[in-house]
């Protein structure tokens, strides 16, 4: 493929318990090889739950809003214009801890399985199970 126009319209759209995802670029949707992209709305008390990427760096940076962000054991809180570099199999986390919407963009490299994403949740398991 040689590129592609997303229009959000378009985007493919995933609705979880915590938030909303919009994929806008991976293999399937675009033949990306290296870039990931999506963009996440967490829901007012909502959160991405401790997880790692083990093959994957990534880069979260805020759009609007503000979000409580996990990097290993070290928490910081986000505002629109922050962002966060998160090495390979690195265990981290985002939360909405306000009363409004938050969005962010999420950018993860290189893709991974036809999907161009992998995930391992740790959120049950110590010490991050006891960290909120």
């Amino acid at each position: 493929m040689s590129g592609k126009f997303i229009l959000a319209a378009e985007a493919d759209r995933e609705q979880l318990d915590w938030g909303a995802l919009a994929w806008l670029s991976r293999p399937e949707t675009t033949g990306a090889k290296d870039l990931v992209v999506i963009e996440v709305s967490l829901s007012p008390g909502g959160g991405h739950n401790f997880h790692k990427h083990p093959e994957q760096e990534e880069v979260i940076y805020l759009i609007e809003g503000t979000v409580e962000q996990w990097l290993r054991d070290e928490k910081q809180m986000l505002s629109a214009g922050d962002s966060v570099f998160i090495p390979a199999d690195v265990v981290h986390a985002s939360f909405n801890t306000s009363s409004a919407p938050a969005k962010l963009l999420a950018i993860l490299g290189p893709c991974v399985s036809d999907e161009g994403y992998q995930l391992v949740d740790v959120a049950d398991e110590a010490p991050w199970n006891a960290l909120r």
